[in-house]
C-alpha cells in the first residue's frame, strides 16, 4: 500500500513538473494577425468575456466576435491605428479576423463551455489571468490529467464516459 501512494504521489509530482516546463516553453504567444490586449479590455475596461466570445448553441464551444462587433466601439475610437483600420477592413469585407487559436479540445472529448459555465467555473479556471495579459498563450496545460484533478476536486464525475463518446 506504502509502495503505491509513493508511486502515485511520485507520477503526480512528476506530472505537475512537466506542465510547469510544458507551461513555460509555451509562454511565448503566436504572432496574431492583429494586436490584441486582454489586459486593456478584459481588465482595465471590464469587458465580460461573453461579449466577445459567445457560445451559441448548442454551448459546446466559445466563438470570436465578428469585426463588426468589434467596430461598435473602434468606429470612433482609435481609428487612426493601423491595427484599427485593418480591423476595419475585415469588417467592410464580412471576413473574420484569422486569428491564431491559443486552446483547442479534442475532437474525441464531449465538452460544453455553457455546461462549465453553468457549474460556476470561470474562464480563468481552465485559460488562465486572461486579463492580465497583453498577448495570451497557452499558460494552463488542459489535459485529461488537469481536467480529472478539477472534476474530483468539485465533485464532479471522473468517469471516462462522463467526457468521452463510449462509442
Amino acid at each position: 500500500m506504502a509502495r503505491h501512494l509513493f508511486l502515485k504521489n511520485t507520477i503526480r509530482i512528476l506530472a505537475a513538473i512537466a506542465a510547469a516546463v510544458l507551461a513555460v516553453w509555451a509562454a511565448d504567444p503566436p504572432a496574431q494577425p492583429l494586436p490584441f490586449s486582454h489586459k486593456n479590455h478584459a481588465g482595465a475596461l471590464k469587458l465580460q468575456c461573453k461579449m466577445c466570445h459567445p457560445s451559441p448553441d448548442p454551448g459546446q464551444s466559445m466563438t470570436i466576435a465578428a469585426p463588426s462587433v468589434c467596430m461598435q466601439c473602434h468606429s470612433a475610437i482609435k481609428t487612426d491605428s493601423p491595427a484599427i483600420q485593418k480591423l476595419a477592413h475585415y469588417a467592410a469585407e464580412n471576413k473574420p479576423v484569422p486569428w491564431v487559436r491559443i486552446y483547442e479540445i479534442p475532437a474525441y472529448v464531449e465538452f460544453s463551455h455553457r455546461a462549465h459555465i453553468a457549474a460556476k467555473n470561470t474562464c480563468e479556471d481552465c485559460h488562465g489571468k486572461v486579463a492580465e495579459r497583453d498577448a495570451l498563450y497557452r499558460e494552463v496545460n488542459l489535459n485529461m490529467g488537469t481536467c480529472m484533478d478539477c472534476h474530483a476536486g468539485k465533485r464532479f464525475s471522473t468517469n471516462c464516459n462522463f467526457c468521452h463518446d463510449p462509442r
